[in-house]
């Protein structure tokens, strides 16, 4: 059965959930107050109403509420600019406990009625009395979320080893799974500590890649593989996958030469191919 939905982010997260729009005429950019599990939140539309299966939604939709004012989005940036104050305290009180935990941001929901306190942790931690305190503290609902080292980065943003944002603050929704043999296929250091982002793990940017770099595999011949140029037959003794050339070289007597061909420039056999 087909229904209608929009697409809605929520701060600090690049996932797009769906909900229902209840009847309302809604644009992309515009700020809206919907309902969630845990009651409602703020949220921005980032895909105008569009038509999808009931069978292919992971949850029960859910209506988005109303249309946030500008008067109501001024006021959440300014409840979590005021929450963002007491990260020092909450650090403070989170070390008293002696919890093996880090704090990473603190800020509130849209309406002020909570504190939401985002960590991480190497394992499960029990924080049931250090919310009574830090409920006692701050004289309101206070909830932790436990998040994981890319969220964090996430979250807090930084520059990756290329110069430039991090992929995840800016391109990515859902984290891709990305792993070594991602970084085989693009002839990079498979030391794990050449290709780890700001997080630990394993760049974000290799897996968005990736796709390009397996197609071009398909395309190019293999290496140590004979192949016919203007200039006689030579052995493949690299691909470059990226500007899709390939390095051949030509043996005559005691003499070797390495010449770079584009893909158009030579013939092999497809067999031959990756």
């Amino acid at each position: 059965m087909q229904i209608n939905v929009v697409g809605v982010k929520f701060k600090n997260s690049n996932h797009v959930y769906s909900f229902s729009p209840n009847g309302l005429k809604l644009k992309k950019g515009d700020y809206v107050i919907v309902q969630t599990e845990k009651g409602e939140d703020l949220g921005v539309i980032v895909k105008e109403e569009y038509q999808t299966n009931h069978e292919d939604l992971v949850s029960a939709l859910k209506n988005v509420v109303k249309v946030a004012s500008p008067e109501m989005v001024k006021k959440a940036e300014e409840y979590d600019k005021k929450a963002a104050e007491h990260t020092q305290k909450v650090k403070e009180i989170v070390k008293s406990f002696n919890l093996d935990m880090k704090v990473v941001k603190v800020e509130a929901n849209f309406d002020n009625s909570k504190l939401i306190i985002n960590f991480t942790a190497e394992n499960r931690v029990d924080f049931r009395d250090l919310v009574k305190k830090l409920a006692e503290v701050f004289k309101t609902r206070v909830e932790l979320r436990q998040i994981g080292s890319r969220d964090e980065v996430r979250m807090l943003g930084g520059f990756g080893p290329c110069g430039k944002i991090c992929c995840c603050v800016q391109n990515f929704g859902e984290f891709d799974h990305v792993s070594m043999k991602m970084a085989k296929n693009q002839n990079l250091s498979l030391n794990p500590n050449s290709i780890s982002g700001l997080c630990g793990k394993l760049m974000c940017c290799i897996a968005y890649e990736n796709p390009t770099y397996q197609e071009s595999i398909k395309l190019m011949p293999k290496v140590n593989s004979e192949v016919k140029t203007k200039d006689g037959i030579g052995v493949v003794v690299y691909n470059d996958l990226l500007d899709r050339k390939v390095d051949v070289k030509f043996v005559k007597g005691d003499e070797s030469e390495i010449k770079t061909y584009s893909l158009e420039e030579i013939k092999f056999n497809k067999e031959q191919s990756n």
